[in-house]
């Protein structure tokens, strides 16, 4: 079983009304929660972990966890507003307002039992406290017995107290088994350079895989014994909104469908096994950004 820790929001993405108008739609969203859709679609089983609203929005998001296999029970019914992010596409390439004071992720105040073998954790929901505190102390408290997973995906725009989430993120990379970055957010982090001698250097202090993505161009997997390229595949793009998050979803059930999520198999990968992964994670991602919106596909729809 796979844990997905992290933020569950409606993404308002922009549409045309029957009149022509330009508007926006809700659609059930957030970074780990895509990732999340992604793994129950792909047939993993797989929980989610977010404080979510009891209001009708809160609905939304729940049922479409129910409708993608998810089990939700480990997420709280809070009294509190749900986080609403507006979505504006450029050339396919999303940007965000997000409107998350007081919300219902937020406000998340403990952890709790877990069943899972695998944790994944990462986006907004690790800005600042609150949550922030909850899934730390969490994948601290786990990462010693259960393979854990981290994507920043990182938002500048949205990061208020830049030295204090830096130090976050810097302490739940030194504890995580696998580590998923863009390219841009490998720079943001670690600063210029070589991208594989970046990746490197965070294998080094104690990561097991390091997943460096660069959108069109593919993404390379590093090991401490391999250095694995896997090419993205072709697509019509429609938008971009999503690819990341489910290139993550495709990337853990591949490495769960090679009974590779235990402490001893993620610290022994061999390069085909890190192939075999990340080839799922980019077709994924291929099919997602085909579509509006996040959509990942299901295990039917990829043949598996």
């Amino acid at each position: 079983m796979i844990l997905a820790c992290g933020e569950a929001l409606i993404d308002m993405l922009p549409r045309e009304s029957t009149d022509g108008e330009d508007c926006f739609a809700p659609y059930p969203g957030g970074a780990v929660f895509n990732t999340a859709i992604g793994l129950g679609r792909l047939g993993v089983d797989a929980q989610f972990f977010c404080g979510m609203s009891a209001d009708f929005l809160g609905d939304i998001l729940r049922g479409a966890l129910d409708a993608s296999n998810v089990d939700h029970t480990p997420s709280p019914r809070m009294v509190a507003p749900c986080t609403v992010a507006f979505v504006k596409l450029v050339d396919g390439q999303a940007t965000y307002a997000f409107y998350d004071e007081n919300s219902a992720m937020r406000t998340l105040a403990a952890a709790p039992e877990i069943e899972a073998n695998a944790l994944f954790f990462g986006g907004i929901s690790l800005v600042g406290n609150g949550c922030g505190d909850v899934y730390e102390a969490l994948m601290l408290r786990e990462s010693p017995r259960r393979v854990t997973m981290i994507d920043p995906n990182i938002r500048p725009s949205f990061i208020k107290d830049v030295v204090a989430y830096r130090k976050r993120i810097d302490r739940m990379m030194a504890a995580a088994d696998i580590i998923k970055l863009s390219d841009e957010d490998l720079h943001w982090l670690e600063g210029e350079g070589d991208l594989a001698e970046l990746a490197r250097g965070l294998v080094a202090k104690g990561a097991k895989l390091v997943c460096i993505t660069q959108g069109a161009d593919g993404v390379t997997g590093y090991t401490a014994n391999h250095e694995v390229f896997v090419p993205s595949e072709r697509a019509e793009v429609v938008d971009t909104v999503g690819a990341g998050d489910t290139f993550n979803s495709g990337t853990l059930a591949g490495l769960d469908r090679l009974g590779c999520l235990s402490k001893a198999r993620i610290a022994n990968l061999t390069a085909e096994e890190i192939r075999e992964a990340l080839h799922l994670g980019v077709r994924v991602a291929a099919v997602t950004v085909s579509r509006a919106g996040a959509n990942p596909p299901t295990a039917a729809e990829l043949g598996l």
